[in-house]
Order: structure tokens, then sequence, then C-alpha cells
């Protein structure tokens, strides 16, 4: 790459800011200094002119078409997708988002330039959303990608074994469908906002043509002054810019009786610009257990470190005991046996249970404080479905959060997030707070549609703010919650709430299922098929569904039971029904937000 020359010393600047200027120059991309001409020229051409004029280029380039494609779960590529849109516009591409929810292989081939964001989930999976995508392309038939210039940004967990997995195969696989790769796969973890903002801009640089001789760049600027949102669905209060709010309310909604602690809690936030949709989720970052944080450092031979460990509470995961967490310790210490853990899943059978500071008692060695920090990753924030409307409680968030606690192995273990809430939370304190859109979960714009509502445990939380919502905007659609539980005296989450909406009419109708208040387990999926018959009824009157909760247990017999309950129309056949199903989800009449 050719050297950038540095400003002469006549510039017309003073030398300090020469100096800046050159800094700043030496180390942007060749991407950052075209937009920075293109603004400056903006800039220049709206001088004395109306407010939101459009600058022009003295040779624009043909715009360049580009397909941003991606698979999500919890929303993190979608929105990655999204800000890419924005960026590459700006750039003169010709930008389109698509979700893989709504693609298909045959289509996508066409594409000249191909940017991926994929996430990962669970033990390997790809996004519920990307399921149908992902097998036509993985499949013998998939089309050739032949033309095609593609780079792909993965997202997953190191928590997990298989991490980053589904981005691995779709870039292997488009390579070998013959798709040109520009730039290379990135997997990143949790903390990846910075990190793929840097990647995304170097794709974009790679699949940029090259520009006319004597053409300059020129960005469409808008001058409408600062503080003015590039885009109405993107928060002010994100996981890089979370809110400082006052918690005003924690109650435990469980009875004494209760094998379960479910924990209402309250967030005010002032700021007007603290906005959410019922659906949408509200993430909390905690801080971590201080015996926990003191056990660890003392299994590292640093016990007594009282700022270190306010360090680790406050900023570090100290729980997840992940492979690359593993491989550095190893590599570290040189112990053989901690790097015997990452061969033939031996890392699986240890892990089972486990968190970090069992690997350190286990495997004990001495570290320095800095040795020990950059094994460590960044403290994540844990997202909520919302439990609240805005029109009902005027700059609130109400969460619905279930304390986990457990012994293994001999240790008392705890949720972080759940017990940082349950345990130290203090009402009149403040905590961390953030908005995650959810857009594939939330209320028809029709409020005359009925809605069907499905949850268990915690994952009632977002029908409650349905339901106020519905409320607060006198919708006169129908609406139908199932809600399971253990036991109805300790277990019936908002119960006098839900008598309330059903004595004002938000609420049509409840069913519910408290699966230990009898001999026989009984569970929401019970009595969907009781119901069935009804059920039907209200999809023929254009109904939406959703569901809430645990994907590996209620969501799972949930999904299967509505296909077994639509395959009564093709005579039983469940494939059929399951076809069905699938066609709800397309026309997004069936959401989940499952976890």
């Amino acid at each position: 790459m050719a050297a950038v020359p540095y400003l002469p010393k006549n510039a017309p600047f003073t030398a300090e800011d020469i100096d800046v200027l050159n800094q700043l120059v030496q180390r942007a991309t060749p991407l950052q200094r075209s937009w920075l001409s293109g603004f400056l020229a903006g800039l220049d051409a709206a001088q004395g002119q109306t407010a939101g004029l459009v600058a022009t280029a003295q040779a624009p380039r043909a715009r360049q078409p580009l397909t941003i494609l991606y698979g999500s779960e919890s929303g993190n590529t979608e929105t990655l997708a999204l800000k890419t849109k924005k960026l590459a516009a700006k750039l003169n591409f010709d930008a389109r988002v698509v979700d893989m929810a709504d693609a298909d292989p045959a289509t996508i081939a066409k594409a000249k330039n191909l940017i991926v964001y994929i996430s990962t989930w669970g033990e390997g999976d790809p996004p519920q959303r990307a399921v149908d995508f992902h097998k036509a392309l993985m499949a013998d038939d998939a089309p050739r990608f032949d033309g095609v210039r593609f780079a792909v940004l993965a997202l997953g967990d190191t928590a997990y074994v298989n991490f980053c997995q589904t981005g691995r195969e779709i870039d292997a696989r488009l390579e070998a469908l013959g798709a040109t790769r520009v730039a290379d796969r990135q997997d990143l973890d949790l903390d990846f906002q910075k990190a793929a903002a840097a990647w995304t801009d170097k794709a974009l640089e790679v699949i940029a043509p090259a520009e006319p001789a004597g053409a300059t760049t020129v960005v469409h600027v808008d001058f409408k002054g600062p503080g003015a949102p590039e885009d109405d669905d993107e928060p002010r209060y994100t996981a890089e810019n979370p809110a400082q709010a006052e918690i005003t309310a924690l109650v435990n909604l469980n009875g004494s009786g209760s094998t379960r602690e479910t924990w209402h809690a309250e967030f005010a936030v002032e700021d007007p610009a603290f906005v959410y949709k019922p659906g949408d989720a509200i993430g909390l970052y905690p801080d971590n257990d201080p015996d926990l944080a003191a056990d660890l450092l003392a299994a590292v031979g640093l016990a007594g470190n009282t700022d270190l460990q306010k360090k680790l509470m406050a900023s570090f995961d100290i729980t997840t005991l992940s492979r690359p967490l593993v491989d550095g310790y190893a590599k570290l210490t040189g112990r053989k046996d901690v790097a015997k853990l990452l061969e033939d899943g031996e890392l699986a059978r240890f892990s089972a249970d486990r968190q970090l500071i069992d690997l350190f008692e286990t495997f004990p060695e001495k570290l320095a404080a800095d040795q020990f920090v950059k094994l460590l990753r960044p403290l994540p924030g844990r997202l909520y479905s919302v439990a609240s409307s805005l029109k009902a409680h005027q700059g609130e968030a109400h969460l619905l959060v279930g304390a986990v606690r457990w012994s293994s192995h001999g240790r008392t273990r705890k949720g972080v997030t759940s017990t940082y809430l349950a345990d130290r939370c203090k009402v009149g304190g403040t905590a961390r707070v953030y908005i995650k859109p959810n857009r594939h979960f939330g209320l028809p714009a029709d409020g005359s549609r009925p809605i069907i509502m499905i949850g268990a445990g915690t994952g009632v939380a977002p029908y409650r703010g349905f339901i106020e919502e519905r409320s607060e905007t006198a919708a006169t659609g129908k609406s139908w919650l199932f809600f399971g539980e253990r036991n109805f005296t300790n277990d019936f989450l908002y119960q006098l709430e839900w008598q309330d909406h059903l004595a004002s009419g938000a609420l049509s109708r409840i069913d519910v299922a408290f699966s230990r208040d009898q001999p026989e387990k009984i569970y929401v999926q019970t009595r969907l098929w009781e119901r069935r018959e009804e059920l039907l009824g209200w999809l023929e009157e254009g109904a939406h569904i959703y569901v809430c909760g645990d994907e590996k247990g209620m969501a799972k017999d949930v999904d299967t039971t509505l296909a077994r309950i639509l395959a009564q129309s093709a005579k039983g056949d469940e494939e059929a029904g399951r076809a069905k199903l699938k066609e709800l989800a397309k026309a997004g009449r069936y959401q989940r937000d499952v976890y």
C-alpha cells in the first residue's frame, strides 16, 4: 500500500493543527479518508444554502449493488446489517438488507456483492429464522454462486463448544459453490461491537469500486444540526451506551411456599429518549458476586487485592468457562493437564455444570494481576423481555426475572444477573440498562386483530406489556392468554392484574396450567390441545400467535402441538400442519421470543 503523504509545513493551519491532522490522516483507512473528503466537499457546497441540501459530486461513480444478508436470533446481526446499509448508502452503494427468513439461495446467488452477518444459536445451530435458508444452502442441489464476491461476519458465544459454527459453515459453503471471498471471515464473541464496525469498514472498502480518474467522492450530508437521529429505530440507549436507571420497585411475586423466586423489578429513566415498544428487550448490566470474585482471586494467589476485586465485580465475566480461556490458561502456565482438556471432548465433560472458579481450583497456579485479567472477557449484559408498556408507565421499564440458584460439584452457584437483582439491588439504588429492539416480536399494527399469547413462568413477561398497551390504546381485538407454572397458590404471576384486565375487557380469556397441582402433569401445550377447535376459530379470524419461553422445553413442545392442531384440516398430516405454521411465521402471525 502506498504511503500517505504528510501535510506540507506551509498548509494553512497552525503547526499544532498540522501535527494533529497528520496523525489523523496517517492512521485513517482509505474509506475513512474518502468519507471525510466527501463530507467537507458537501459542507462547502451547503454554505449559505438551505438546510438539508445534498452536495453533488463532480464526477459521481456508478452505484455499486450490495446485498446485506443476515440471520439473527436476538437481533444483533440484524442491527449490524441495518447499520451497514446506512454506511453503504453514504458510500454510494445501492444496498439492500435481506433477512434469511425471507431469502432463498437461488435469489441470493444473483447478487454481485454480498456481506453476510450470521449468529450461531445454542450448540452450533443456525438461528430459528435462518434454518430453512441454511438447510437449502447446504443441500446438494444448492445453486452455484459463481461471480459473487462475499464476506462473512460470524457472531457467537465462546461459552459454547461450537463457537460461530454457522458462520464457519456458510463461509466455507459459499466458497465451495464458486463465490469469491474478498475479506476474511471474522468470528466475534459477545463484545463484538467495535470489532464488527472495523470489519465492516474494511469489507466495504474492499468491495467499493475504484474511483474514476479525477473523481471526487461526495457524501450526502444532512445539515439538520447536532443531535438529529439517523434512524428512528436506533435506540439512544444501547449496550455501548446504557442509561443509569433508578430502581423503584423490587417484589418477589412467588408465595412463601414456592420453589421459585421470581422478581418484578421497575426501573425509572428520566430521559424521554428512553423509548421501547412492547415485545422489545431490556438489557441489564449486573455486578458480579463479591464472594465469588474474592474466591477467584484466592485461587490464583491474589487474595486481598481489593482494587482488582472491584474491577472483577464491575467489568469482567468471572463465571463462564470457555475454550479460549482454557487455551489461554494452558499456554500461560504450560500445564499439559489443562491443555489436555482441549482434546477429544474433554472440555465438555469437565465443564458440565462447572464454572471458571473450578478450573483455577482444580489446576491451581499463581498468576500476576495483569496475566489473570488478560484471560477474562468483558462482563456482558443480560436481556429480558420488557414486562410493561410505556403508555401505561411513562419513563419506566419493568422486568420479570427468575432468580437462578443451584449446587454442583460441592459448590453453591448463582445466576450472575438474576441474583445481582435479587440479592444486591435495592429500591432507590441505580442500575445500568439499555434497549434491544425486537422487530420480530410485537403487537399487530391493526388493533382489531385477535392475539393468542402462550408462555410459562417468566415467559409471561411480554404479555403484560401487550395487554397494557392494548388497554391504553383501546384496541378492540380479542386477546387470549395461556399461562403455565407449578402451583396455583404460590406461582400465579400477576394474578390480580390478569383478573383486572379480564374485568375491563382488555384480556378476553385466560387458560392456565399448573403442573404440580394434580398427580398428572398439565402444561400449556395440554391446554392448547384441549382448546384446539376454538384456537383454530381464532386463527380463521386472523389471530396472531406468540410464544415466549424456554426454546428446548416449553417452546419446542408448543410448536409441535400447534403443528398437530393445524394438521387437523389436512386429515392429520403433521407435515402439512408444520407447513401451515411456517406460512403463519412468514406472514408475521406466528412469532417466538425464545431463549
